[in-house]
């Protein structure tokens, strides 16, 4: 019927330890010390094999993967060709003419990034994906700023997603527009949900929605390269052109700038190899094959899709994407049409899930190195890194809040993190293949530092073209998100110092031991309290908080009486409070106890009744939680809670009004010690 946690006074870390550090004193034996539905990951300790087949059901296959974990790239090809021609339209129609080359371009630099990460996910198998590879081979603030750029990228592309999903959904239903915040909403809720059910649940519900995408893109694709003229231009009727009236020269500016805005397509390559870890065994091999089949369909459709603007002459109208126009012109305008419509707006709305799939396995990878707190360490019994995807879906809606779910305030804020990590990984795996000197290292090498030229050139463009859009937070907070990681390790780093973690402590010795028994009435909770501190301690105290008023003083009299009718060997003491408050006097009484008995070890057991239903907890007054905060934070006492769980209906060994222990009940107990180790007179006794 009884439980108990206890917990030190000092603030304590429920943190996983490391398996390249001892581990911490201070940390849970596989739970998160509230329910037990949570544990540490644990990589260095032996699984029996019923745990091994529970964890592997929750992981990904290759498919599962890649519907769980590239619907950020897939859904980019709505928008990154519309990027390209909204660039080069400022050309005219001899600007566009080059948006097969520059598509070209990229899926040149997407093959270099997927087979780069391709050797990141051997590598590092692990997870991780920059900041793995920067960690090890460019140094620790290197690293950080790999990270820093990756939880920003991955917070943005929640919010842009969402956002972008229910613009593409308003555009059809114009009457939803002023209720776009509240749509967001509830797709973000949709997506935290299903991915708080784990990641192998949520790639089941989006394979549907990937497939469906993927294949009206291709069936759009293959119709229209047979076509020779479009079919439809209903969509686009009406609609004022964006093409500039004084065009420009094409230059090198332009076609870099167009490179730079088309590259928003390549976010999410790096979702993979940030989340080997979630795939099942072998977890780098399916991770591989993952990388490539989703290099592949994107480069596939990019190429597709441009080689089809060309075909049509389509070009940039206000109020209608480009993808929209491609549909029209490919397919008619008949309910093909509305399929690529549909499937776009639920993959945009749904591509938010890369980052869930891919920034809490980061966040665990930085609380296992200190930098973030442990907490984000913890696994749920679904194999889900909850604390991260709570706190993932926290950020982006206050991005949403502020941005008022509107796309067009996040997207110049968005893809400049990935670029950054793109670099990083990119100079870091150079630097990778210089030191293994494996076969062909220099050609890898090679490969390697063309990506890195390619990725810092467009990283510069974008964060200058874009930043007087907004792009100037980003550049803010990459910094300050480095600091804060660093200001976190610092301070792992000095409780560690201080708690001699890693050092042999001394040998272990005995030392009296005193328990505190707050009670404020007599019951059934009060003897399950009394019968547990007098197996834990030398000695036992009750003590019981009284205000100076008529009623408090009648019930501590009715207390009194009652306790010296029970009689149960323990002493009763009353603490006098001026404030109606229990906290504060009991914090007091404890620090008197050390004052006069430096060596004493002080317990402070609070009895709680445990409810039959979780409702319940809502009628209880959280007198426990209080006074646990209170000796918590002002003392270095041990603080027990006692869970007391209510029995079945029938006779019970205690009666309230029947109960009368004998008085010589503390003669039948062992003598109470009370040694003062050379101190005063404790006035309390």
């Amino acid at each position: 019927m009884t439980s108990m946690s206890t917990s030190s006074g000092a603030s304590g870390d429920a943190a996983t330890p490391t398996p390249h550090a001892p581990a911490r004193p201070d940390e849970p034996d596989g739970s998160d010390g509230s329910d037990g539905s949570t544990e540490p990951d644990r990589p260095d300790q032996p699984d029996r094999p019923e745990q091994v087949d529970r964890r592997e059901k929750h992981r990904l296959t290759s498919l599962q993967g890649l519907a769980a974990l590239s619907l950020d790239a897939m859904a980019s090809v709505a928008y990154g060709p519309e990027a390209i021609v909204l660039v080069l339209a400022a050309a005219g129609a001899a600007g566009l003419g080059f948006t097969l080359p520059v598509t070209l371009a990229i899926a040149a630099l997407l093959a270099v990034l997927v087979a780069s990460y391709r050797q990141v996910i051997a590598a590092f198998p692990d997870g991780g994906g920059s900041y793995a590879v920067a960690r090890r081979h460019l140094g620790r603030r290197t690293s950080l700023t790999a990270a820093a750029s990756l939880v920003l990228d991955y917070v943005l592309n929640v919010a842009v997603s969402v956002t972008a999903g229910v613009a593409a959904l308003t555009s059809a239903f114009p009457s939803l527009y002023d209720d776009r915040l509240w749509l967001c909403a509830g797709v973000l809720i949709l997506v935290t949900g299903i991915n708080l059910r784990g990641i192998v649940d949520s790639a089941k519900a989006f394979v549907v929605p990937t497939a469906v995408f993927v294949g009206s893109i291709l069936a759009l694709i293959v119709i229209g390269l047979f076509r020779s003229a479009p079919v439809s231009t209903q969509t686009a009727a009406g609609h004022a052109s964006a093409l500039g009236d004084d065009a420009t020269t094409v230059g090198a500016l332009l076609l870099l700038k167009a490179f730079a805005s088309g590259c928003s397509a390549l976010t999410g390559v790096e979702a993979v190899a940030n989340a080997v870890p979630s795939f099942r065994a072998p977890a780098a091999r399916r991770a591989q094959r993952t990388e490539v089949a989703l290099g592949a369909l994107l480069g596939v459709m990019l190429i597709g899709l441009s080689i089809l603007i060309g075909r049509f002459h389509l070009q940039p109208v206000e109020g209608v994407t480009v993808l929209a126009q491609l549909a029209d012109a490919s397919l008619g305008h008949n309910w093909g049409f509305y399929v690529v419509q549909f499937a776009t707006v639920v993959l945009l709305a749904l591509a938010a899930n890369t980052s869930f799939g891919g920034l809490p396995v980061l966040m665990s990878l930085l609380a296992r190195d200190n930098y973030l707190p442990h907490v984000f360490r913890l696994k749920a019994d679904r194999e889900v890194h909850r604390h991260g995807v709570l706190t993932l879906a926290a950020v982006a809606a206050l991005l949403l809040f502020f941005s008022g779910g509107d796309t067009n305030t996040l997207v110049p804020l968005f893809a400049i993190g990935v670029f950054v990590g793109f670099t990083i990984c990119q100079a870091g795996m150079v630097v990778h293949w210089r030191a293994e000197r494996s076969a062909r290292w220099r050609l890898k090498a090679a490969l390697n530092g063309l990506g890195a030229v390619l990725t810092g050139v467009s990283t510069v463009v974008v964060t200058a073209t874009k930043f007087t859009e907004g792009a100037w937070l980003v550049v803010i907070a990459l910094p300050l998100l480095v600091l804060l990681f660093e200001r976190v390790h610092r301070a792992y780093g000095s409780i560690d110092d201080r708690i001699g973690l890693g050092r042999v402590p001394e040998a272990p010795h005995r030392d009296r031991s005193l328990v505190i028994v707050p009670v404020s009435h007599l019951s059934r909770l009060t003897c399950e309290a009394v019968n547990a501190a007098v197996s834990l301690g030398d000695e036992v105290r009750a003590v019981t908080v009284t205000h100076d008023d008529a009623e408090d003083r009648e019930a501590a009299r009715e207390l009194r009486r009652d306790w010296e009718r029970w009689n149960p060997g323990v002493e009763l003491v009353e603490l006098r409070s001026e404030h109606r408050t229990i906290g504060r006097p009991v914090s007091q009484y404890v620090r008197r106890v050390y004052q006069y008995h430096p060596g004493t070890r002080v317990t402070v057991l609070i009895p709680e009744v445990e409810p039959d239903r979780w409702w319940q907890r809502l009628l209880q007054n959280q007198r426990g939680a209080v006074l646990a905060h209170a000796v918590r934070r002002d003392t270095q006492a041990v603080i027990c809670r006692l869970r007391f769980r209510l029995p079945g209906p029938g006779p019970t060994p205690y009666d309230r009004k029947t109960l009368n222990v004998p008085t010589d009940r503390a003669a039948q107990d062992p003598p109470i010690d009370r040694t003062t180790h050379n101190a005063p007179t404790d006035p309390t006794d």
